[in-house]
């Protein structure tokens, strides 16, 4: 396979993967549950890692190596078959598939184990803890796939490299499946797309309807709710109100034959609040979008970079340019740890909030510092250009700059930092405000945030490239002639103005009201603060980001 199929081919491998996790989230929300979807996910991914162990074994199901000894002077390397072909990407597809049904139900499922009976407080500190200790062992996971895996794949054998983690994978599913008697299994509520789309039905079908003063008069059932509401039913919230006229009880919007609301035409209030919650939350979960983007350029840019300067660790050891990468994972797992060790126990008495700092301020710290981190590339690769041309060296990309390769460790260290806050805080924000019968959905929206940070940064690099064409030409193949420090300059505006926005929206932002009925008595009670309220006890209860 030439490198443009099997850069193609990763490329397309990550699009599909993006893709399937929305349609996991999907079936695992609407019909056959989270346990289901991972286990599902898991059997796939197996079969796919399978198929790879067996590419690697069988002479038959690769192409001949390059310069094979039957034919020593020939250098030619001989093409896949398509049979060849069939089997790696009927893997990769079953890989694809796999990972579409574990990624948006795992860490719900996960969350969904904490019992909130035993204590709010207690239950919202051990969910903070999980999250924490998700994304450690994810980074704890790729650290090894980044170092461990690779030198077995390039010392010891392909075969065993995929074959080590296919066993390891295999084992993961036994233990995953022995202890499914202990585990709390949420029963899937239908499609919430079509509870989604029947609230805008209703809502446009009603648009003359006038909302009424009372929101006591608007439509609401228990029954109905019961299957998606099991930790409590949404509370009416005074933002979106146009959205309330799908709750307007007018004329025909119940069945005379069943006496049951027709769902096209009359919507409860909590499903109107679930289409509420999705709407607020986006653009939150927006600002991570350029967060992923900035993040990327470490997988290309900075890369070339590295190919340019002194590697050595030792005299006899250059550490290889795509392995620097292994500087933001490692910073990410010591900040996590750091985190709740030593920055929560100086928070809590600062702001006195049991959780330290909310997902709110977490994020936003995170936001910041990634400024910083892009702000160092900049000023790194300019020092990087200055010594080239001080060596005359502009005109030879591949000479290697007289200039240690760790200049770059900064970056890639301030962005693992900037993960550990922003990353860890957006998935515990998409999983505590989306609603409960879409909270698989909601963690693949974390997931799509990588994808569409992905895209953001091919569109930005295009339009720089063809902006700067005639002007300097910032993205040029020979990067001593470029300018990619003015590029990372952008990145930094532009990450300026997404702090800004997401400041904005968090101002504005009213968190998910929820009912619950308590233990004696039918009386319900609110559980959480609406936006307003939360800002007139800023100062008491540290919610807001100051």
């Amino acid at each position: 396979m030439t490198l443009v199929d099997a850069s193609n081919t990763l490329t397309n491998f990550g699009g599909t993967t993006s893709l399937t996790v929305v349609h996991g989230a999907f079936f695992a929300d609407s019909y056959i549950g989270r346990f289901w979807s991972i286990f599902a996910g898991s059997v796939f991914y197996q079969v796919g890692m399978l198929g790879l162990v067996l590419s690697a074994l069988l002479p038959s199901l690769r192409p001949t190596p390059c310069g094979h000894a039957s034919n020593p002077g020939d250098t030619t390397c001989p093409r896949a078959s398509g049979g060849q072909l069939a089997v790696l990407y009927v893997s990769m597809l079953c890989m694809c598939l796999g990972t579409g049904g574990i990624r948006p139900s795992v860490v719900a499922f996960g969350a969904d184990q904490f019992d909130e009976q035993k204590g709010a407080e207690a239950w919202a500190h051990r969910k903070r803890r999980y999250f924490n200790v998700y994304f450690f062992t994810m980074g704890s996971a790729t650290l090894l796939a980044l170092t461990l895996v690779v030198y077995i794949q390039d010392n010891v054998g392909w075969g065993w490299g995929f074959g080590i983690p296919a066993i390891s994978m295999f084992v993961s599913i036994l233990v995953f499946v022995v202890a499914y008697p202990l585990y709390v299994r949420a029963k899937p509520g239908g499609s919430p797309f079509t509870r989604l789309a029947q609230v805008l039905v209703a809502a446009f079908k009603k648009r003359n309807a006038e909302v009424p003063e009372d929101t006591g008069m608007l439509y609401q059932d228990k029954d109905l709710d019961a299957l998606i509401s099991t930790k409590g039913r949404l509370l009416h919230t005074n933002k979106l109100k146009f959205l309330d006229r799908a709750a307007i009880v007018t004329p025909g919007d119940v069945s005379s034959d069943s006496g049951r609301p027709k769902p096209w035409r009359l919507s409860t209030v909590h499903r109107v609040e679930e289409l509420k919650s999705v709407a607020r939350l986006l653009p939150i979960w927006s600002a991570g979008i350029i967060l992923a983007a900035a993040g990327s350029h470490n997988g290309s840019f900075t890369i070339m970079q590295a190919r340019t300067m002194d590697r050595h660790v030792t005299r006899h050891f250059e550490i290889p340019p795509a392995t620097m990468s292994i500087f933001t994972t490692g910073t990410t797992l010591v900040t996590i740890v750091l985190y709740d060790r030593v920055f929560l126990p100086l928070a809590r008495r600062v702001t006195g909030l049991p959780s330290g700092v909310t997902y709110f301020q977490r994020m936003g710290i995170g936001l910041a510092i990634a400024i910083s981190g892009v702000a160092s590339a900049a000023l790194v690769e300019t020092k990087r250009r200055g010594i080239a041309a001080q060596h005359g060296l502009l005109d030879t990309p591949k000479a290697i700059v007289p200039m240690s390769v760790f200049w770059l460790v900064p970056q890639y260290a301030i962005h693992g930092v900037a993960d550990a806050f922003a990353s860890v805080g957006q998935m515990e924000f998409l999983y505590d405000q989306s609603p409960e019968s879409m909270r698989s959905t909601a963690v693949a929206l974390f997931w799509l945030c990588g994808s569409f940070g992905s895209y953001l940064s091919t569109v930005l690099v295009t339009a720089a490239q063809r902006a700067t064409r005639w002007h300097g030409d910032w993205l040029q193949d020979n990067i001593n002639r470029g300018r990619i420090d003015n590029y990372y300059w952008l990145i930094t505006f532009i990450m300026v103005v997404n702090l800004g926005h997401y400041l904005c929206s968090f101002y504005f932002y009213t968190l998910k009201p929820l009912e619950v009925s308590e233990q004696h008595g039918d009386r319900d009670k609110e559980c959480e603060l609406l936006s307003s309220q939360r800002n007139e006890n800023d100062a008491g209860n540290g919610v807001g980001m100051a």
